[in-house]
């Protein structure tokens, strides 16, 4: 079966409500399978993660491949930009017409590979319960999803929370990948991932669990030798997330 492709062209004038709700009347025009999303800066993951939340409720855990916690908040926020926002605003703190009905609790949420958290991040990654493993190995991060909603001072699932099998939405912003081997990104923080490490931290989680999504973005074309980098491991990503 040829995949459905749509691709969307933002205007300039477009608002982010707007363009929000473009991607969302795109994503209505996909059939069933998984969802790509690609291209864009974060904020485009608004409305594939909400729609994922939607649709697999408490089963649903968000994995953030990103260099950044995107967990600032509209008065809060350094730059003002909405990506480094959208992972706040789909637990329910972000600018008006940007936060979702249903609400990706910070239980759901796993930071791979964040290693530049501005002060007020790390304070709510603390306060709220946000797992940030920094840069984990495959068993840890499997771990991590598995056992997403578990109480360790109770000692199991709460009521409210989900314990049945996890689905996972992948987000890959390419700034998780080390400067030093892909530089193409708006902004790039040393110290981050090969992409065979990346690869094979996906391939591992999409062994386990279903895979509700996948989003990769903030892609900047500079360097040639990133280009020839990015295009097979874009087409491995898609294939073990899809089983293929």
């Amino acid at each position: 079966m040829v995949p459905a492709t749509r691709r969307l062209r933002v205007q300039v004038d477009d608002d982010l409500v707007t363009t929000a709700s473009r991607v969302r009347a795109v994503m209505l025009q996909v059939g069933e399978g998984l969802m790509v999303t690609a291209g864009g800066d974060c904020g485009v993951e608004l409305e594939p993660v909400a729609a994922a939340r939607r649709t697999y409720g408490d089963r649903l855990v968000v994995v953030w491949f990103d260099a950044h916690g995107d967990l600032n908040t509209p008065s809060g926020s350094p730059s003002g930009a909405f990506h480094g926002m959208v992972l706040r605003a789909l637990t329910g703190e972000g600018p008006e017409g940007l936060v979702p009905e249903e609400l990706v609790r910070p239980w759901q949420i796993v930071l791979a590979g964040v290693r530049d958290l501005d002060p007020a991040e790390g304070a709510f990654v603390e306060a709220s319960g946000v797992c940030h493993l920094g840069m984990p190995d495959s068993a840890t991060l499997v771990d991590a999803i598995a056992s997403a909603g578990f109480d360790r001072e109770q000692g199991g699932f709460p009521k409210e929370r989900g314990f049945e099998e996890k689905a996972v939405y992948i987000h890959i912003d390419l700034d998780v990948l080390d400067p030093e081997v892909f530089a193409s990104v708006g902004t790039p923080a040393p110290g981050g991932m090969r992409p065979d490490g990346l690869l094979g931290l996906v391939s591992a989680v999409a062994e386990r669990f279903e895979v509700a999504g996948l989003g990769i973005v903030e892609y900047e074309p500079g360097r040639s030798e990133d280009q020839e980098l990015l295009a097979p491991l874009v087409e491995k990503l898609v294939k073990v997330c899809a089983r293929a």
